[in-house]
């Protein structure tokens, strides 16, 4: 099935549900070293006693861009398989992420939008705690292009 015939089968409202993801110090660590932030939010407790403007913390912190690694896969992994390509992203950090945390980033298709250069999707996304509270908020938008990126 071609691109554009995927992008006619998608609906306004259609729901993408992201995989759970279970938060550690381990988990922390690790994107710390893929991102070469070593920022002492996101691993000294001592450090994180103290306030942060009108802000405290009970704990270390998840990386905030870890909420949007997971945002994009989300939409990634359900773009690709259809021929659509993400292309943005715009993200707010709501509330912050302690390890023990499992957070579950979805994704709801908003306006479609068919222009002379391609067909584009919006995507309002979140990502939410096991308790339900909304850790993370955004766009995302993706494209159906006619060729496929690489193709001649």
């Amino acid at each position: 099935m071609s691109a554009t015939q995927e992008f006619d089968k998608i609906s306004v409202g259609d729901a993408v549900s992201g995989r759970p993801f279970a938060v550690s110090r381990e988990t922390i660590r690790e994107f710390a070293e893929g991102s070469l932030d070593f920022n002492p939010l996101h691993f000294d407790e001592e450090y994180m006693k103290s306030t942060f403007g009108k802000t405290a913390f009970r704990d270390v912190i998840m990386h905030g861009m870890q909420n949007f690694a997971l945002m994009t896969r989300t939409v990634t992994d359900w773009l690709l398989p259809k021929g659509g390509y993400h292309r943005r992203l715009e993200a707010r950090w709501l509330n912050p992420v302690y390890p023990g945390d499992v957070i579950t980033p979805n994704a709801r298709v908003s306006p479609k939008n068919v222009t002379d250069k391609g067909r584009w999707l919006l995507f309002d996304v979140e990502i939410a705690n096991q308790d339900g509270l909304v850790v993370a908020r955004g766009e995302a938008m993706a494209e159906f292009p006619d060729v496929m990126p690489g193709a001649r």
